[in-house]
């Protein structure tokens, strides 16, 4: 391989493999990114996303992306109010006019975005990873589930939690962290449900006991309420519990025996809802994870540092990952390199390492602070000081940035 043509894959097409494949076009460098799904909207794509100023803001200004993700953005969406099972107040937050320090975004909304704004024909849709085989050197090759096979110079795992691309690397694979979760949701909410609307307000209501029982709600777009209810549990809890993931009835029994002693207008966010209950669990990588540099394969976003949600970090450092090795790639295979696509993939990981691992610690902890068995409530943070050390993380990123590529362009 030489650094002129190298063949490039990202697998996955979520927010880490899609703003790295913008940015590698950016470049002028041509990427091909494969995904399972059947195109870009063909699964529910989940909840609403905060975009942090210091990374998935700069992410998408890397993109060219920011004006665009500006206008589609819900700043109001910073609003948070934790309150107790009964649902008294312990705490509000409400964005002063003009803050954008962490403004949502419908995941699918992002994804759009980001997808759209590619050169037709970069996404292969439909195409399952089966396999990944390393090629001699540098390299790999995939094997997909229609027998499509494809060999690739640089392959960027950004195919999340369950990687196929991470076992090229090493073998961590995630642990269940012991909550469990039913995604609900609520539509036209102001109108069918203003109860529910009334006490999610316009961002985030995060509500639990102090037996590891939570509530999370968040306002997404088009008048829709996601909701996240949540217990300490095994992934296989409802076997032991007798209770039917296929029927609706059936785990709203066992949840208002669960939240029984919940306040009635608090039960209503747990058994009024629209739909099915979909069941998830938190699952996350060992905390710090790093690994020895193997060529031609490294990883992005939730496939090289998954973490709990606690805090937002996840998604914002997955598409910060997805630039700045975009950017490592592009001042390795310009016209004027300062190092091999190797080195400069290398240099990458070790960055990354170091940007995520204390974030992924912090988050799995935040995890089982919130879930634990506790007459103390779990405060939320100060988000006025939260957002204004996004800002000031985003400034002095900016800088650090711009001295360490001013001082490879010096090494050259």
């Amino acid at each position: 391989m030489t650094n002129d043509t190298p063949r490039i894959c990202v697998v996955g097409a979520g927010p880490a493999g899609l703003t790295c494949a913008r940015v590698l076009q950016g470049h002028g460098i041509e990427v091909t990114v494969y995904d399972a799904d059947d195109s870009v909207g063909s699964r529910d794509p989940g909840g609403t996303l905060d975009l942090h100023a210091d990374s998935g803001q700069i992410a998408l200004e890397d993109a060219g992306l920011i004006d665009a993700f500006m206008a589609r953005a819900r700043p109001e969406g910073q609003a948070k109010t934790r309150r107790d099972h009964h649902g008294t107040v312990l705490a509000e937050f409400t964005p002063t006019p003009g803050d954008e320090a962490a403004p949502e975004i419908d995941r699918g909304r992002l994804r759009r975005l980001l997808f759209e704004s590619l050169q037709p024909g970069t996404v292969r849709w439909g195409h399952r990873l089966v396999r990944t085989t390393r090629l001699g050197h540098a390299g790999a090759r995939l094997e997909f589930a229609d027998g499509t096979t494809v060999e690739a110079d640089l392959v960027i795992g950004a195919d999340g939690a369950w990687s196929k691309v991470r076992p090229l690397i090493g073998d961590a694979t995630p642990r269940h962290l012991g909550v469990c979760f039913l995604d609900a949701r609520f539509d036209d909410v102001d109108t069918r449900h203003p109860e529910v609307a009334e006490l999610v307000g316009a961002g985030h209501l995060f509500s639990n006991d102090n037996d590891g029982r939570a509530v999370i709600l968040q306002r997404n777009s088009d008048g829709v309420v996601r909701g996240y209810i949540a217990f300490r549990a095994a992934p296989d809890w409802h076997t032991g519990a007798e209770v039917d993931l296929t029927d609706r009835e059936s785990i709203r029994s066992h949840l208002a025996r669960e939240f029984g002693h919940w306040s009635t207008a608090m039960r209503t966010l747990i058994v009024r809802n629209d739909g099915d209950y979909v069941p998830r669990s938190f699952w996350a990588l060992p905390a710090p994870l790093t690994w020895e540099h193997v060529p031609g394969v490294t990883l992005i976003g939730d496939a090289a540092h998954l973490m709990a949600p606690f805090g937002g970090h996840g998604a914002n450092l997955a598409m910060l990952d997805g630039a700045e090795l975009a950017h490592a790639v592009g001042r390795a295979v310009g016209s004027d390199p300062v190092a091999t696509l190797d080195e400069a993939v290398a240099g990458y990981e070790t960055d990354m390492f170091a940007r995520s691992g204390e974030l992924a610690v912090g988050s799995n902890d935040a995890l089982v602070e919130f879930f634990a068995t506790t007459d103390t409530p779990d405060l939320p943070p100060d988000h006025e000081q939260e957002h204004r050390d996004y800002l000031a993380r985003a400034q002095a990123y900016r800088e650090e940035r711009a001295r360490r590529t001013g001082e490879r362009t010096e090494a050259h």
